[in-house]
């Protein structure tokens, strides 16, 4: 490993540190080079290229927002052992405690930064000789991402379409109901599916949603701080609705109080939130379900039971 790091990355010194870590889908480990300590995610999956590729986008885009701290990534090499590794900065961090209401804040400035550019972009276009190079981020009208992410080990269809409710039924939870039916072939479950995609497009009558951009896949495990605020990582970022980010950040906790009032202060609840809440929420469960087994049927068909009612 500290061979193909002093060749992939140009140093001179590469040694491991001892600090280690890791999740449901890869592993890391911290390495001091002379050029600075850096992180590794090493996975051994055949798709872990595919994988970490999209973790770097999605790691470069918010990074490029300035609005809430990610670790800088480095570069995506192959495995020496197969699969692919993730080389980023690394970060002394620690659980999200006494940070978590500038978390909700700077979450909420990452949803609207999108939204802001746009604004900025409608009152420049009537002004005669602006500054070149003020507007380097280009506005982004639909609702996608330019690479493949993956939430967990399995891809997101990220190809950019015009209307959120078609994105989130035909490249969300399709993909995960094609799945099911490849697994199980749950009858309840496809038969559901199929009632409550006649009632998805109640859910967002008379909302007016600009695509913002998302981490993805916002739960405890993938929150942290460190001595100056908090920090996100393990994103599986694309271009979607801001409520989004909030379903799995509400199925497992980690999110106390100050968390949400920070971020409502930015982005005030919409009517039908709740709902909708559980419709995102319903993504999570299915991709938690075929990432992990049944024990989450119960989950996602209750959300459907609940839905279609």
């Amino acid at each position: 490993m500290e061979d193909v790091l002093r060749r992939e990355l140009g140093c001179s010194s590469v040694k491991a540190t001892g600090h280690s870590g890791g999740g449901c889908i890869s592993q890391g480990q911290s390495y001091d080079t002379d050029r600075g300590r850096v992180f590794v995610k090493v996975n051994s999956k055949a798709e872990a290229k595919r994988m970490f590729e999209g973790e770097m986008a999605s790691l470069t885009a918010i990074l490029e927002t300035d609005t809430v701290k990610v670790p800088k990534p480095i570069k995506v090499l192959a495995g020496p052992g197969g699969g692919a590794m993730l080389v980023m900065e690394h970060m002394d961090m620690r659980s999200l405690s006494s940070h978590a209401a500038k978390l909700g804040a700077q979450l909420a400035a990452l949803h609207l930064d999108n939204k802001k550019l746009g604004e900025m972009l409608q009152k420049e276009a009537g002004t005669v000789g602006r500054g070149r190079g003020q507007m380097q981020r280009p506005f982004v009208d639909q609702f996608g991402f330019d690479v493949v992410t993956c939430c967990g080990y399995l891809p997101q269809v990220n190809d950019w379409q015009k209307d959120w409710v078609t994105f989130y039924a035909q490249q969300r939870i399709q993909p995960q109901m094609d799945m099911v039916a490849k697994g199980s072939g749950d009858r309840e479950a496809l038969e559901l599916w199929s009632a409550l995609q006649l009632k998805i497009p109640d859910l967002f009558r008379d909302l007016d949603i600009v695509p913002a951009l998302l981490h993805g896949d916002l739960w405890a495990g993938n929150v942290a701080e460190d001595s100056a605020g908090p920090v996100i990582f393990d994103p599986a970022s694309f271009y979607g609705h801001s409520e989004y980010e909030l379903a799995i950040a509400g199925m497992f906790g980690g999110f106390g109080r100050s968390f949400y009032s920070a971020y409502h202060s930015e982005i005030p609840r919409a009517p039908g939130f709740e709902k909708r809440l559980q419709l995102y929420q319903l993504f999570h469960y299915l991709n938690h379900w075929n990432h992990f087994g049944s024990g989450y049927r119960g989950s996602s068909l209750s959300i459907m039971r609940a839905l279609t009612q």
